[in-house]
């Protein structure tokens, strides 16, 4: 690699760190072609983008993005491959899906989800298990609804009585 490919690498990772505010470090050493083919296939229909480079030009582009931390540098070691998403979960949900169907591989070395680290193999189901944007803003919308369906539930068991708790309410005032 020259020292002009080395430095466009750069460029490009630091852009995509930069921009990024989920990514995960992976080892996907020891799958065939034809298995890391098949994990770029689930990871682009999934809107993940998987990348693999040398670990000091990762260093150098989390330096230049503005994302380092001392917490990832002991995992920029052996084969890495860096995967981009706009959602902080998916990548652990495709991991967990991919070694399902019999592969040891991936292996989660670290995650950056929202300036928080996670580190190791055992950080797995936590990050699975991390609600998305929409699913929170979906929690909050049931939230907020369920007292009035109750009402109107309560209002709509009361059968023809209706009237009547109205005209109860109305004396109360």
């Amino acid at each position: 690699m020259t020292k002009t490919e080395k430095q466009a690498t750069i460029d490009t990772l630091s852009k995509k760190f930069e921009e990024a505010n989920f990514f995960y470090f992976t080892d996907t050493s020891g799958l065939t072609v034809e298995k890391v083919n098949q994990l770029r296939k689930i990871c682009f229909e999934k809107g993940i983008n998987l990348q693999v480079a040398k670990n000091t030009l990762i260093k150098k582009a989390l330096v230049a993005g503005g994302k380092f931390s001392d917490e990832l540098e002991p995992v920029l070691h052996g084969p890495t491959a860096v995967m981009f998403t706009e959602t902080g979960n998916v990548p652990a949900k495709v991991i967990k899906q991919f070694r399902a169907s019999g592969n040891e591989k991936p292996a989660l070395k670290a995650a950056y989800i929202d300036s928080a680290v996670f580190v190791g193999e055992n950080q797995l189901e936590v990050l699975v298990n991390v609600k998305s944007k929409e699913e929170l803003v979906g929690d909050i919308v049931a939230l907020l609804q369920s007292p009035a369906k109750n009402v109107i539930s309560a209002l709509k068991s009361s059968g023809g009585k209706l009237a009547g708790i109205v005209k109860t309410l109305q004396e109360k005032n």
